[in-house]
Parts: C-alpha cells; sequence; structure tokens
C-alpha cells in the first residue's frame, strides 16, 4: 500500500511496509487513489515525489499473484499502463527518489517520472526481462527510449540486463542526482520538488508540454503485445 504526505506544496507518496513492493492491482490502485487525492488537494504550483520504505522501490509486476489469479497478467498490465498515463498527465512536475532496487516494471514506475534522484549505498536500476525470459513490451521500451538518450546505455539495460548503481546510473545521465542515503535522497527530493514549485508554472502547460515530449510512449500504452490486452487507458486517456 502507500502513503502520501503534504509539506508545503509538495506531495510525498510513499510505498510503505519492508517488502519489495510488488506491482499487484491492489497496490497499483493504492498509487492511482493517492494520484486522485494530489489532484484533489492540489490549489496552485505543487510537485509530487514517488519513494518507497525498505530495500526496494518496486521490484516490478508482482508475477506469483498473476500466475495464481485467471487474466492476472493482462489486469496489471492494464492498471500499470492506466497508472502511467495518469502520471504523464499530471498537472504538476514529478520526482522519483529511488531509495531501493527498481527492477522491470518497478523500474519503468520510477522511470515515468520527470525527474529521478538514487540513493548510492543501495539499490539499482535493472531491467531484467532478458535475464527472466520476457519479452520488453513495446511500450517499455518507448519510455526507456524517450528518458535515456544514449544508445549504448539503452543497449547495456535492456540486451545485457545490466544492473546499474546510482553512480553508474548518474554517468549514463539516467538519473539526476546520487545521494548518501534514503533520508539524504529524500530530502534532496524535497529542496527539488520546493525550487520546481517557486517557478509557478501553470500546471496544465506542464501537463500539456510532458504528454508532446511522451508522445511515441502515450501512444503506445493502448496494447500490451506481451499479454494481448487492450486497456483503459488506450488512446482515450486524458490530453488535459
Amino acid at each position: 500500500m502507500c502513503s502520501l504526505e503534504k509539506r508545503g506544496s509538495v506531495f510525498i507518496l510513499t510505498l510503505t511496509g519492508n517488502d519489495d513492493h510488488r506491482l499487484n492491482p491492489t497496490l497499483i490502485d493504492s498509487i492511482r487513489a493517492a494520484l486522485q487525492q494530489v489532484k484533489a488537494e492540489s490549489t496552485g504550483p505543487s510537485a509530487l515525489i514517488t519513494t518507497a520504505q525498505g530495500k526496494y522501490f518496486s521490484n516490478g509486476y508482482d508475477l506469483k499473484w498473476a500466475g495464481s489469479n485467471v487474466g492476472g497478467a493482462q489486469l496489471m498490465s492494464s492498471k500499470l499502463r492506466s497508472l502511467v498515463s495518469e502520471l504523464i498527465t499530471l498537472p504538476m512536475p514529478t520526482i522519483a527518489a529511488i531509495t531501493g532496487h527498481a527492477s522491470a516494471a518497478g523500474f519503468v514506475l520510477a522511470l515515468c517520472h520527470d525527474y529521478h534522484l538514487m540513493r548510492k549505498d543501495r539499490g539499482f536500476l535493472y531491467v531484467s526481462e532478458l535475464d527472466i525470459g520476457y519479452k520488453v513490451p513495446l511500450w517499455f521500451a518507448a519510455l526507456i527510449k524517450s528518458k535515456v538518450g544514449s544508445p549504448k546505455a539503452r543497449r547495456e539495460m535492456i540486451m545485457k540486463a545490466a544492473k546499474l548503481t546510482a553512480e553508474m546510473a548518474l554517468e549514463r545521465g539516467i538519473i539526476d542526482s546520487a545521494h548518501d542515503g534514503a533520508e539524504e535522497t529524500v530530502d534532496a527530493a524535497v529542496k527539488l520538488g520546493e525550487e520546481l514549485v517557486r517557478r509557478k508554472w501553470s500546471g496544465h502547460m506542464y501537463a500539456q508540454n510532458r504528454t508532446a515530449v511522451l508522445d511515441e510512449v502515450l501512444s503506445t500504452l493502448g496494447f500490451d503485445e506481451t499479454v494481448g490486452d487492450y486497456g483503459s487507458s488506450t488512446k482515450t486517456f486524458s490530453r488535459l
């Protein structure tokens, strides 16, 4: 599950507990409900930070849950794609404070934020699909392409399944900064959020510009060929 805290105009969404924050429908719904609360409580320029307790930011899809529920993979994919489209269209800057391992869909969840801060004493970024025998969905690849500028870095991530530490990710331009520990990472994210809020940008226009930059990602969210499921986050998503 998750909690939501507000510090001035900065919202902090935290994935709670010491588990590996696997993305099953319950957790995804909890995050989406928190985003709705953020939008409802935002009365002016704001920023969102997403972080997590424990050693994991998120270890990806809950494959055990999917395997024990008929249609589970399709449902998880549809819900995550809806969550990603909601984050992309959120009318405020978003910051991922990555305080632990972020793997597969958990890495994608972090990557769909605007800014990425990471602790350097623990955790890695890991596109694990090749190692576990899964195809990378087209929309995963589109998001990685839009966020990671170096083809060599993308090859390393997807075609070598490299586990990237904060220092490695910073060197490759995947994250914006690396920090000594979890508390320092969140503190730096709050400071960045406050700086962005002070710019007093229109949230509506901020989201419009983000959707323009990530148009290719949005255009791939309607279908996940790895599970063959058309989801509710198709091309009917809000462009604000």
